[in-house]
């Protein structure tokens, strides 16, 4: 059967085209559970969890026993004490059976547990087994964190803690290790536990080391799953390049990266455009995934916009982030910044908090520009006026420039230096997303994203437009920002780049004009 690239449960190295993790599977084995440590593999969804836990497993088995669990559906074992207590014998004694443990092990394992002290029970089952078994014993748990705001599942965590450090005392046996997966890290609960409740902080997992292996992908690594698909089928990609295109767009989140290869391979390949594997695996064939990505319905997509609404200061955090240009210290001792980091949608970018990776941040803008375009003039106009910018099948930048001056002289000249200041870019982003809609992408380049530039880099049928917006703060200033552009159509290799200035001087003179340096070109608006 021909593999295939995987998005939902766990990835199959036999099945699948994947990224080859194996050296992190060796450091985690070598550094975490050779060296008796329990710790959390605390990351967003669909972060490679699971896949890593089924990879870590498969080495362990050589010397280990290993028992592998999943709270994934368990909600009836948090009912009570003894129903979780009962729920993991069970699970365990699976787990005995199918690594062929002996029977008089696995009898003496699911013997009943004693109705008045069912943990107490449980911990006694711990040692006997640990005792008995010929093996040391490695425990693990996904989804971990299902019901981390639950007393029944601190308890649970108390009877490891317990164990654990009379272990590290030589006055009993348990696992040699115990590895926890899931979004929070338990050692702090605060995410998940109501504020009121504040003798529930303080985890017992404070026995936990930290957990600190990069699971997001390189460009070498995204080299390696590509290596794995050209071998089968040979269609003369660039595989460096290809890889890094890939990589720039999803900033190596695990999904992201799968999502992307898989529409190329299974969603595009076929079509007018891209009738074969040797035309699908070109920067064209990414940005077409990209495009679709962007438009379609997923449950990572779903999950950002319920947390959106869930968490509502973390929401504007991002708008100002992505609108204004704020910048935020990263400190991941805030709360909010912990909770983003968390969710898997900001990053450190040195030292200055940032959206984690492209795609996020052109779905956040879609986000939040399809809640502000219901009734906004400028979004209305651009609807009106759409047709006319594309001529043969080419995005005609030029005329969206000189359209968008048209309309905000008309719309919004009398507003205040306050109101364009806040919302220049949403302006401009509102009347260029229904343009290039369906058919083209955009992204804002962080490197230059501040409160005074941001610079837009518009995707459209393998023709990139740079677009600088920036508030206008003297002559001088306005010098700098043209020269900046040009260095930057360089770097893009451009010939031509359009700049947005929003100018506040009373005395201000509005309107277009085209700017040259050596062979390169500029159209300015100035509003």
């Amino acid at each position: 059967m021909a593999k295939k690239f995987c998005i939902t449960g766990t990835c199959v190295p036999e099945k699948n085209y994947m990224v080859d993790i194996s050296d992190r599977i060796d450091r985690i084995t070598k550094d975490y559970i050779e060296q008796g440590q329990y710790f959390t593999i605390n990351r967003a969804r669909q972060y490679g969890k699971t896949t890593t836990l089924f990879l870590l497993e498969r080495k362990l088995r050589e010397d280990y026993l290993v028992l592998s669990l999943s709270f994934e559906a368990a909600d009836e074992y948090f009912e009570s004490l003894t129903s979780l207590a009962e729920g993991l014998v069970l699970d365990i004694g699976e787990c005995l059976r199918e690594q062929n443990v002996a029977e008089k092990t696995v009898n003496d394992w699911i013997s009943p547990l004693s109705e008045k002290f069912p943990m107490r029970s449980l911990g006694m089952k711990i040692t006997s087994l640990c005792k008995s078994c010929g093996k040391k014993i490695v425990l693990m748990i996904d989804e971990v964190d299902k019901s981390s705001d639950n007393q029944i599942f601190l308890s649970f965590l108390g009877l490891l803690r317990e164990k654990y450090l009379k272990w590290q005392q030589g006055k009993d046996s348990t696992f040699q290790s115990v590895v926890l997966a899931g979004v929070h890290d338990v050692k702090t609960l605060k995410l998940k536990l109501h504020p009121q409740e504040e003798s529930k902080y303080n985890s017992p997992w404070n026995i936990a080391v930290d957990f600190r292996l990069d699971m997001s992908f390189s460009v070498k690594d995204i080299e390696s799953m590509l290596n794995e698909y050209e071998r089968d089928y040979q269609t003369g990609m660039n595989i460096r390049e290809i890889s890094q295109l890939i990589y720039d767009y999803t900033s190596g989140y695990p999904y992201l990266v799968s999502r992307i290869c898989q529409i190329m391979d299974e969603r595009i390949l076929g079509t007018d455009e891209f009738l074969t594997n040797v035309l699908v695996w070109t920067k064209e064939g990414v940005l077409e995934a990209v495009k679709l990505l962007l438009k379609e319905p997923n449950t990572l997509f779903d999950d950002m916009t319920k947390k959106l609404l869930d968490y509502p200061k973390l929401k504007e955090m991002m708008q100002s982030i992505l609108f204004s240009g704020v910048s935020f210290p990263f400190k991941r001792e805030t709360p909010l910044i912990n909770l983003g980091v968390t969710f898997g949608f900001l990053k450190d970018n040195h030292g200055i908090v940032a959206i984690s990776n492209r795609i996020f941040e052109t779905q956040l803008y879609d986000l939040f520009l399809a809640e502000m375009a219901i009734n906004d003039a400028m979004y209305v106009a651009a609807v009106s006026d759409r047709n006319q910018f594309i001529i043969s099948g080419m995005l005609q930048m030029d005329l969206v420039m000189k359209k968008f001056y048209e309309h905000f002289e008309e719309i919004y000249s009398d507003n205040d230096q306050k109101f364009i200041e806040e919302n220049g870019r949403k302006l401009f982003l509102l009347y260029l997303k229904p343009i290039i809609n369906g058919t083209g992408n955009y992204y804002i380049e962080a490197r230059t994203r501040d409160n005074k530039r941001t610079d837009i880099i518009i995707d459209y049928r393998g023709k990139q437009f740079i677009i600088e917006l920036k508030i206008w703060h003297g002559d001088e200033y306005n010098k700098r920002g043209e020269k900046q552009l040009f260095e930057y159509l360089e770097i893009y290799k451009q010939e031509r780049g359009y700049l947005l200035s929003f100018n506040f001087n009373k005395q201000k003179k509005t309107g277009i004009h085209e700017i040259r340096y050596k062979e390169k070109k500029i159209l300015e608006v100035v509003v």
